[in-house]
């Protein structure tokens, strides 16, 4: 068996592993939480939006440790541009969402402030360590913002008793066991997915850059897709896109913060004239159909149609680059 059959095996392999890693890495931390007397909607906010963005985290640390910071800032934006187009434009062809919660419409000026951060910072075609502290700077006070939202009690918020559904009632052992479980699979899924990666990287002859947006993105946001395409299922729209909108966030400051905390990375130019505008698009677009500026925000199946559209027409436009 040559080297290209065993990186796409572990391409493959990494990605499935991935999945049901992050499932129970938040399982199993959700869980805990429950257990420590923490509310549903706090669970849901920080420790879900956070474990599904695991998987983004873990690769990216790991591609920059082995010297592909290519890779993790692809896989940063491109999971963001995945989760918008391919996860929520699936999800909405599947069944049409609804959105009631007042905490989305405060989450959507959060994540443009996000986004103009990372712009700010990028905008120079570098990422520095210090540029790599502000956005984790950034995470810190997101974190707080979104648990001193959970902590309101002034009115009763849709998400709330959807997350308290979706939170399982288990001993705090077991909790603590499938937590652990779930973080050592996501640990040796991010490597041997990385490994892979690159290898198939370089015997295409393309940059890991590309690899990252592409490939990794969408294995990386796999689980956003099961999590989202699961819960509007179970008419749990909120949760849908709320999970998309926090782990994008998370991506943002997270993903391209570690990084470059640990080596500062020097940017593709296709990244300020492609990649970020197309992210910014798809956030424009997202929040204009699913805000709801005369009651409920609502992304129906042409809607939802456009965004895969949309997606599809970013691989396009990332497929003919290469070629160019």
């Amino acid at each position: 068996m040559n080297e290209i059959t065993l990186s796409i095996i572990a391409v493959i392999l990494g990605f499935g592993l991935l999945v049901w890693g992050a499932d129970r890495f938040v399982h199993g931390a959700s869980a805990t939480a429950r257990n420590l007397g923490i509310s549903p909607l706090i669970i849901g906010l920080t420790i879900v939006g956070f474990g599904t963005s695991a998987p983004e985290i873990l690769v990216s640390i790991v591609a920059s440790l082995e010297g592909n910071p290519g890779l993790a800032v692809g896989n940063a934006l491109g999971s963001n541009i995945t989760n918008i187009g391919m996860v929520l434009g699936i999800t909405a062809l599947i069944t049409p969402l609804v959105v009631k919660s007042e905490i989305l419409r405060r989450e959507y000026p959060a994540m443009f402030a996000v986004m103009l951060l990372a712009l700010a910072l990028i905008i120079d075609g570098t990422l520095s360590r210090m540029d790599g502290i502000i956005l984790l700077l950034g995470l810190c006070l997101m974190i707080y913002w979104m648990v001193t939202m959970g902590l309101q009690k002034n009115r009763a918020d849709p998400m709330e008793d959807e997350y308290a559904q979706e939170i399982p009632l288990i001993s705090t052992k077991i909790a603590l066991l499938w937590l652990l479980a779930g973080f050592m699979v996501l640990l040796f899924s991010s490597r041997i997915l990385v490994w892979g990666s690159i290898n198939i990287a370089h015997e295409l002859g393309v940059s890991d850059l590309v690899i990252g947006l592409t490939i990794v993105a969408i294995g990386t946001s796999l689980p956003e897709l099961a999590a989202s395409v699961m819960s509007a299922l179970k008419k749990e729209p909120d949760i849908a896109i709320g999970n998309v909108i926090g782990s994008n966030m998370f991506n943002l400051l997270a993903v391209l913060g570690i990084p470059a905390v640990i080596a500062p990375i020097t940017l593709d130019a296709g990244i300020l004239t492609r990649d970020f505008p197309f992210m910014i698009g798809l956030s424009i677009a997202l929040f204009i159909m699913a805000y709801g500026f005369r009651g409920n925000g609502r992304i129906n199946r042409i809607e939802g149609g456009l965004l895969l559209l949309a997606y599809i027409a970013y691989m396009a436009v990332l497929y003919y680059s290469i070629k160019g």
